[in-house]
């Protein structure tokens, strides 16, 4: 089981900007890998995009690194959600790639 963070690699052929510009839309629909999650605080940090995930009483610590050809995600699990790692890392790969087409 992983106890650390998880980190998928979402590649696209936006460019930076326009990959930023779809991320910050659509950042709630990247948090549907959990069931009634919501997005409680997001912001950008030069080109990364820091937000938080509450769901089912935990919180989930995510970093988005856009890059001109990729995203690099970076989800900080809690303990309790860490078994759902795999799935979570399989989630997030679909819908990131759905935003960023």
């Amino acid at each position: 089981m992983t106890t650390g963070p998880i980190t998928v690699e979402i590649p696209h052929k936006l460019g930076r900007e326009d990959a930023k510009q779809r991320l910050d839309k659509g950042v709630s629909k990247l948090t549907s890998f959990i069931p009634g999650s919501t997005v409680t605080e997001h912001h950008w940090d030069g080109d990364t995009l820091l937000f938080t995930v509450q769901a089912m009483g935990q919180k989930v610590g995510a970093k988005l690194d856009v890059f001109d050809d990729r995203v690099r995600a970076v989800l900080d699990l809690p303990p309790m959600l860490a078994m759902l790692a795999g799935k979570t890392k399989e989630l997030f790969l679909e819908k990131g790639t759905k935003l960023l087409r």
